[in-house]
């Protein structure tokens, strides 16, 4: 292996990935290859597959809205070396702009894969075994192309008794007979390097459209001689690109029905998965069990035999092995091994609940740690806190964090027991092992052990409901619930 290949990489392998088009029938101000599906943009989807193809470079073409893909590269692939297609003249017009970006970086040689970034089906492994069946083979150019059911509208590939590939012919072009050909051209490419570089300056631009197109190339292999060939891929939905809403839909779909599949197959029960949907790069653990109305979003990680759902949306979501997820909303939380959360509660960015905890209810956490064993069972909101191991904290509290101009922390120590109905003002801190009484509103720390209470002694107005609500039915209520002991309160409130 020579210095700077990686495993499985396949010597002087480059793919080029083309993406310069505007996609105007997806009526979008978002350029189509941008376009998510499953966690990942489409390039992206495309971009995975040809890095598990093991290449020596990627060349990305761009072109329309050159600046947010550029952007939109630069966070996910940063070592692809871009192209800018000015004007989108056709695909052998992008590839030959590919070849100049670089012509810097010692030129092409060995083989050249030309896919489109816009089929966010294509898997590595297909890539790579087209790849090895084209240099097996020794072709100048090799086709991937699939045979279909019904290929109206395609191109399709001519071959000749011997089974080699004499032409693709378009749709429009065919003979009847031609049409009944069943395999069709995907548009993903093969060349030999050296025969590129001659081909795409013979090929020309003398059509009805005047664009310089990639699939002349075969044409020019065979006039020359050289050997043309075509790999049919059994999975032909992986080459399909996506055109507009519809389609993209549809393929998002049939993406989120392979992924469901492969995590069911590798030991994940899917209650539904009618009404589950997991990305692209979310991972799931042995036994865990999803239930319907699922959503696992991002990098959600799951840990084995946790539970989740039903009707949750996690993204980017860390959960700990046995945890269980209820009818919950979070976004880059991490839930702990075993710990339980919800119904009806809102992980906000920051949220850490320790192995064993319960974030319960109507409860909103955010920017908060909540220690090993530790609960807010019900109708809190915890924001910028922390609370220790083992601590129970009462319903209905509040951790006022904002002081209208600045956002304040709160901690809440270990094995503390707070009253229902609490406000803590931050910055303040409760210590270990102590407690605070209902309804109190905290200013000032508590020290451990300690008991603090705001509220004063609760007055009783005897007789407050006869007097100021007499005639009404509280007042009615009250005075025959009095009654029953005395019979002259009854009187009292017959008087007028």
């Amino acid at each position: 292996m020579s210095a700077g290949q990686t495993a499985g990489q396949i010597p002087g392998l480059t793919v080029i990935v083309l993406a310069a088009g505007g996609g105007t029938r997806m009526r979008s101000k978002t350029m189509k290859v941008l376009h998510p599906i499953a966690g990942r943009t489409m390039i992206g989807h495309v971009l995975a597959a040809a890095r598990a193809v093991g290449p020596q470079r990627i060349v990305t073409v761009v072109g329309h809205q050159r600046e947010a893909v550029q952007a939109h590269l630069a966070e996910i692939a940063p070592d692809t070396v871009l192209a800018v297609q000015e004007e989108q003249l056709g695909t052998a017009h992008a590839v030959r702009m590919a070849v100049e970006a670089l012509a810097a970086d010692g030129g092409l040689a060995g083989t050249v894969l030309v896919a489109y970034g816009d089929t966010p089906l294509l898997q590595g492994e297909s890539l790579r075994a087209f790849a090895e069946n084209h240099e097996a083979a020794q072709r100048a150019v090799s086709i991937l192309s699939g045979v279909v059911a019904d290929p109206f509208g395609y191109g399709r590939v001519l071959r000749n008794a011997e089974g080699d590939v004499e032409a693709i012919v378009e749709e429009k072009d065919a003979t009847p007979e031609q049409r009944e050909v069943r395999e069709i051209n995907s548009g993903i490419l093969a060349f030999d390097a050296q025969f590129l570089l001659e081909a795409l300056a013979r090929i020309g631009n003398d059509n009805a459209k005047g664009e310089y197109y990639l699939t002349d190339a075969i044409g020019i292999a065979r006039v020359d001689g050289l050997a043309v060939g075509a790999y049919p891929i059994e999975d032909v939905q992986q080459t399909e690109g996506v055109n507009d809403r519809v389609q993209l839909a549809r393929m998002g779909a049939e993406m989120n029905r392979r992924i469901l599949e492969r995590w069911m197959r590798e030991g994940v029960t899917v209650m539904d998965p009618a009404s589950t949907w997991i990305d692209a790069d979310a991972v799931l653990g042995q036994d865990v069990t999803v239930l319907p109305g699922v959503q696992l979003l991002g990098a959600t990680v799951v840990g084995e035999d946790a539970v989740v759902g039903p009707d949750c949306t996690l993204k980017d979501c860390e959960i700990g092995a046995g945890a269980r997820v209820v009818r919950t909303h979070g976004e880059l939380a991490v839930i702990g091994a075993g710990a339980s959360v919800g119904p009806f509660s809102y992980l906000r960015p920051g949220t850490d609940l320790g192995a064993g905890g319960k974030i319960g209810t109507y409860v909103e956490t955010k920017n908060a740690t909540i220690g090993a064993g530790a609960k807010v069972p019900h109708l809190s909101y915890v924001g910028d806190a922390e609370i220790g191991e083992g601590t129970n904290i009462g319903a209905g509290t509040i951790f006022a964090n904002y002081d209208g101009v600045r956002k304040h922390r709160t901690t809440v120590g270990r094995q503390a027991r707070t009253g229902s109905n609490n406000t803590f003002v931050a910055p303040v801190t409760i210590g270990d092992g102590a407690s605070t009484g209902g309804g109190t509103v905290v200013r000032a720390d508590v020290p451990p052990g300690a008991l603090a209470v705001s509220a004063g002694p609760q007055r009783t107005l005897e007789g407050w409901a006869l007097e100021r609500r007499a005639g009404t039915p509280q007042g009615d209520a009250a005075a025959a619930a009095l009654a029953d002991g005395d019979p002259a309160v009854a009187d009292a409130a017959e008087r007028p």
